[in-house]
């Protein structure tokens, strides 16, 4: 390990002696009020180009009113001294050499400013060398609705018939809150976001090319949320309420306050899913018995949820903070239904059946505790040295009870009613240390991280005696499933910027170790990864463009490992394997971005990878040999083939008049599967896309009018496809008391009670259909109010703990 690290301490010396030999100067000084003549801590010192008055850096006076600048370039600035409620003071500095401005006064305004009113429009997007960001602040429509349905505008996302979210059409990425790994999203993070208002949110980053600093797991890439964290002296808060037909009430606060070297921000909520019954219709024929087996039946769904968001920070100094994040997440789930079941011959004649009742209760629950220490050092503000702690547990529970009925050749000897336990979860510590060198148009990062990880199942089956009545441990289907993985890794990451070009390569080497215990069977293996990124941006005068490349793992999540064999429904059932491999996947991307007249962006990608985790269906015979055998289908997870996707992704954002706005998000792209599964070849391909537009029509007076609507594909799996739909929103908002209280009055899809979510399945031994129904019709009333006035930012640490590396558990569709 001693190569690396001698390579990253020579790079890092000979820029440093770069540094120190190029020609640079430093501007510092203090910020004096001149009514008092006391030191003004908090004004805003910024420095402009003099000759083109292009902004390049500003900053914020110390307690002391100290201020410094250091790395500018030796030529002609202005510095502006500006702060509320004193005149602004402008200073020309030659910049011919480093220049201490020692004690600027600042006076007090003698006018009282009344109101400022800012007619230039925030740009909805931006383009960076490795990600795109959609600023949700300048969305007028974040107001009215959910951070899921905001993810539908953000380029290259989208959302299909389950509520699941996509990037790239594909589910394998990671989801981060502020950079960091996060409770609230590593479940169900479809729930969290439909329950949570887009006010809550800054901004959302698709990293599409993650640089070596993240972990190399999410094969589609990553989705950052930034949530808001305004703080200056004082508090700031607001609130957030809904009420839906279908969903439920549900309430959100957010807040943040600010007192000298101190500062807090914390949001959460509590709410509703509601409670919901749906249709659910299987039909399946078997092809060498000539038989088919029918289910119709009905879902109830209801639920509640919490969630809650705080990150502290303390500045010791101008040099040393310390921060602290906690994050929870607890959902309580009540699911249950009814099923009729019956297999006929070719000639339609009864050969069994049996009606199936089911209850069963999910209880979710997610926490995160992190804590940062960051190191400045004098003469060089942007050098930062990063140590980070945090510890992880997701466990889950869920109980099942199954009784059946009306029986028909389903004798209660072979199928018993039954109910099953499974506590699962995982539970992890992380280290890291992070060190970023910026150099004048280099800037090097380097660190370390190790990853404890620990995945965790506790199940059981418990089968009815009907002499008894009493329930007994059935040992075939009870077991204690532990997965250790730890991950250690390290980074070295290098990015060049020019005027018009910016470059950003690096490499992660990434070293997993795996011990696993199910049944007696000890799994004890390793393996290692080393990892490159680069991306490389032109800029234009209004456009730019972007090339990159990187490698992505997708290491399989506790809910793909698992053993665990769901048998809520005793004819299709579902199980993970531990003997799962992480997917190596290759990714290519060409971005185009247009910011001259509102916004376009257009994005190419090709991707790859040979040892494809697919979702796979095959069938057995249970209780073979006796008078009534049942072929049961299991599904299940492998490692199969080969995976490629070429894919379009189109996103605009356009002002058609002072009060019309358009945005349009959508994609197309093709799928090549292949792989081998119980020694049958399989080959699937075909086009897969999907298309989100809005109108936003906005009025002087306050009223605002909103218009979306969108379509998904099926999307092209091994052995078949699912999942398409349509679906459209209409939404009326109105501003009161000087815009800090917004009511928004939401129709979701006015026109059909449920949506459909269709599967089809084809293998050499089986045809299989299905039809998923989840509700469609809603209606909404949300309120937004607002208090309280903050206006910079809460400081916090520029590195920190994001286990990106593992594929989490999908939504449910609610």
């Amino acid at each position: 390990m001693r190569s690396p690290f001698l390579a990253i301490i020579l790079c890092l010396f000979s820029i440093s002696s770069f540094a120190q030999n190029a020609t640079t100067i430093t501007v510092k000084g203090v910020v004096i009020d001149s009514a008092v003549n006391k030191p003004l801590g908090y004004a805003t010192i910024a420095i402009t180009d003099a000759a083109t008055n292009a902004p390049v850096k500003s900053t914020l006076s110390k307690d002391d009113g100290i201020f410094a600048f250091s790395g500018l370039a030796a030529k002609a600035y202005k510095l502006s001294l500006i702060s509320m409620g004193y005149r602004t003071k402008t200073v020309d500095i030659k910049g011919d050499a480093s220049i201490d401005l020692g004690k600027l006064m600042l006076s007090p305004s003698s006018k009282q400013l009344n109101e400022v009113s800012i007619t230039a429009a925030r740009p909805l997007m931006k383009q960076e060398v490795d990600r795109i960001s959609y600023d949700v602040l300048a969305d007028p429509e974040s107001k009215a609705i959910s951070a899921l349905d905001m993810m539908r505008k953000v380029p290259m996302l989208s959302v299909d018939a389950e509520d699941k979210i996509q990037l790239k059409g594909s589910g394998n990425y990671k989801i981060l809150i502020n950079g960091k790994e996060s409770a609230l999203m590593a479940k169900s993070p479809s729930d969290v976001l439909k329950a949570m208002p887009a006010t809550n949110i800054e901004k959302i980053e698709v990293i599409t090319t993650p640089p070596a600093k993240y972990d190399a797991e999410g094969l589609a890439g990553i989705i950052n949320i930034i949530t808001k964290k305004n703080g200056d002296q004082g508090y700031n808060g607001s609130i957030n309420s809904r009420i839906n037909s279908v969903f439920g009430p549900a309430i959100n606060l957010n807040g943040t306050m600010k007192q000298g070297k101190f500062g807090l921000s914390l949001f959460g909520g509590i709410g509703s899913n509601g409670s919901n019954t749906s249709p659910v219709k299987t039909s399946q024929t078997f092809f060498a018995q000539n038989t088919t087996i029918t289910q119709d039946g009905a879902s109830l769904f209801s639920g509640d949820f919490k969630y809650a968001n705080a990150e502290a920070s303390y500045e010791i100094d101008s040099l040393n903070l310390l921060t602290a994040s906690y994050q929870m997440y607890q959902g309580n789930f009540d699911q249950g239904g009814s099923q009729m079941s019956t297999q006929t011959n070719g000639a339609g004649v009864l050969m069994q059946g049996y009606n199936l009742q089911s209850a069963n209760t999910n209880n979710d629950k997610g926490m995160d505790l992190s804590l940062n220490y960051q190191l400045g050092f004098k003469g060089h503000k942007d050098e930062l040295l990063t140590l980070s702690y945090k510890y992880s547990y997701g466990p889950g529970t869920t109980n099942t009870d199954n009784l059946f009925s009306n029986r028909f050749n389903y004798p209660e000897s072979l199928q018993p009613n039954y109910r099953q336990y499974n506590q699962a979860g995982n539970r992890e510590h992380t280290f890291q240390l992070d060190y970023a060198y910026p150099v004048k148009k280099v800037n090097i990062e380097a660190g370390a991280k190790a990853i404890l990880r620990n995945n965790f199942s506790d199940f059981r089956r418990e089968d009815l005696d009907p002499l008894t009545n009493e329930y007994v441990v059935n040992d075939a289907q009870t077991n204690v499933f532990n997965y250790h993985q730890d991950v250690y890794s390290f980074y070295n990451l290098y990015q060049l910027k020019f005027s018009k070009f910016t470059a950003k390569a690096g490499a992660r080497l990434e070293r997993t170790q795996v011990n696993a215990d199910f049944s007696g069977t000890p799994l004890d293996k390793g393996y290692n990864n080393l990892i490159p990124s680069v991306s490389v941006q032109r800029s234009f005068k209004s456009s730019s463009l972007s090339l990159g490349f990187t490698q992505r793992i997708q290491r399989p999540g506790i809910y793909q490992l698992n053993p665990f064999v769901d048998r809520s429904n005793p004819r299709f059932i579902n199980t993970g394997n531990p003997e799962l491999r992480p997917e190596l996947n290759n990714t290519f991307e060409l971005t185009y971005s247009n910011f001259s007249h509102g916004s376009v962006n257009a994005s190419l990608s090709y991707a790859f990878s040979n040892n494809s985790i697919q979702n796979v269906s095959s069938i057995s015979i249970e209780n073979a040999g006796t008078a009534q055998p049942d072929t049961i289908t299991t599904t299940t997870f492998q490692n199969l083939g080969s995976n490629k996707t070429l894919g379009l992704n189109l996103n605009t954002n356009y002002q058609l008049t002072k009060k019309l706005s358009f945005n349009l998000n959508a994609r197309v792209s093709h799928v090549w599967l292949r792989g081998t599964y119980n020694s049958q070849f399989y080959e699937n391909s075909g086009f897969t896309g999907n298309g989100f537009a809005s109108l936003g029509y906005k009025l002087e007076s306050g009223y605002r009018f909103g218009l979306d609507a969108g379509f998904f594909s099926a999307n092209v799996r091994l052995q078949g496809r699912n999942g398409s739909g349509y679906f459209s929103s209409f939404v009326t908002g109105k501003e009161f008391f000087k815009k800090s209280l917004t009511v928004s009055v939401v129709a979701n899809n006015p026109y059909s009670k449920f949506r459909i979510f269709r599967t089809y399945t084809l293998t050499p031994d089986f045809e299989q259909s299905g039809a998923y129904y989840s509700p469609y019709r809603s209606f909404a009333i949300r309120l937004n109010y607002k208090f309280g006035k903050l206006n910079a930012n809460i400081k916090k640490n520029q590195r920190g703990i994001n286990n990106d590396d593992t594929q989490g558990k999908s939504s449910p569709a609610n």
